[in-house]
């Protein structure tokens, strides 16, 4: 993959990236306004993730920092402060989230050509303040993971335990933070009962989502599956959980970082989206392949989870109706990204038919329901 590539958001497994690379002046600018006395030296790596421009830096002094440049439309210092105030409470319940500090773009935007044209009468991006720069300590641990694609499995049984142990643990940390929900921002998780109330929430939420939908029989279009969330407690989590975003030891889950889905959902909802981001092979779906479940690295996170944070009667029963629900809030957001942030309808068109769409009507079918089907046995 050369730097000039990021892994694709659409049908592309790899595609052009939504804006221009961060400079070394540009990097240098941003350490100053959030990292007082450190002196950048090289840019060390660059990521391939589609949704922001990230680099890895090592300072002068031998310290390295992750620097990441942000549409301030995805998200705005307000929105990393919902993330930031998060992960500073599970640091001081003792979890391993390397501390983020975060700047508005005014010096880093200018002089810069735009990240794309945007739509007719739009501002242009290189306004003063249209990017948001977020600054991260690095993690203990390897970030092996840092080239797979996100919907890959684990590497083996042991990382799935590993994972799932931290999971358990992040879970009890996480009591006690009390924020609310967060509002409908582009790529965002959120928590729905319903298929039906999700575009309903979203409908009423995301202007742009409701014009793209008022073009299509949605209603008709959709299976529309149901979950008791009665008896679970609300609990801010992780939102995202999958190996990309975990640092590691051997087996041993050392560090969590990207926080970007977290939200105030339920325990429940984070364990079933561990399973949903790794045990189905949904890029190979989307081709016409075969799902390819890892039933193995599910019983394996399980088990690591629950030595951790055994599960309530409630949410054994609640996990296998949820897991058909986990990517709704998720991939509605990312149809309102596609058309209000990256202005690329193709990629909504494709959000809505192959990952909304798609993933409803495998969890219907004869797989699906063999998934949920084991859950139940394994729970």
């Amino acid at each position: 993959m050369s730097e000039d590539q990021v892994f694709g958001m659409g049908d592309d497994p790899l595609a052009a990236p939504l804006g221009p690379p961060l400079s070394e002046d540009e990097v240098a600018w941003v350490i100053a306004a959030t990292w007082p006395g450190a002196r950048p030296g090289e840019i060390r790596w660059r990521s391939p993730r589609p949704l922001s421009s990230t680099v890895g830096v090592r300072c002068v002094d031998g310290t390295d920092l992750v620097v990441k440049r942000l549409p301030r439309q995805l998200r705005d210092l307000t929105a990393l402060g919902e993330e930031h105030r998060f992960t500073a409470h599970l640091r001081d319940r003792g979890i391993a989230v390397p501390e983020a500090r975060a700047t508005a773009g005014e010096a880093g935007a200018r002089d810069r050509r735009p990240l794309h044209a945007g739509p007719p009468g739009s501002s242009s991006p290189c306004e003063s303040g249209w990017f948001v720069y977020e600054v991260q300590q690095v993690g203990v641990g390897a970030d092996r993971y840092r080239a797979d694609f996100s919907w890959s499995p684990y590497r083996d049984r042991a990382d799935a335990a590993g994972a799932g142990a931290m999971l358990g643990r992040l879970h009890l940390a996480a009591a006690g933070f009390e924020a609310p929900a967060r509002p409908a921002r582009p790529l965002v998780a959120s928590m729905h009962a319903g298929v039906r109330a999700a575009f309903e929430w979203h409908l009423a939420r995301r202007p742009a989502v409701a014009r793209f939908l008022a073009e299509r029989d949605w209603r008709n279009e959709i299976v529309d599956v149901r979950a008791d969330l009665g008896g679970v407690a609300p609990l801010w989590t992780h939102g995202d959980w999958h190996p990309t975003n975990l640092l590691w030891h051997d087996n041993e889950v050392t560090a969590v970082i990207d926080f970007g889905l977290a939200d105030r959902t339920t325990a429940v909802f984070d364990l079933a989206t561990a399973i949903e981001r790794t045990a189905v092979d949904w890029v190979a779906l989307r081709d016409g392949g075969a799902a390819s479940v890892r039933y193995d690295q599910i019983a394996a996170l399980l088990t690591g989870y629950r030595s951790e944070r055994p599960l309530s009667e409630a949410e054994r029963a609640l996990l296998p109706d949820l897991l058909p629900l986990i990517h709704l809030g998720y991939e509605l957001s990312e149809i309102d990204y596609f058309l209000t942030v990256a202005h690329d309808h193709r990629a909504a068109e494709i959000a809505y038919h192959d990952w909304l769409l798609g993933h409803l009507r495998w969890y219907a079918g004869p797989d699906g329901r063999e998934l949920a089907d084991a859950l139940r046995d394994l729970t």
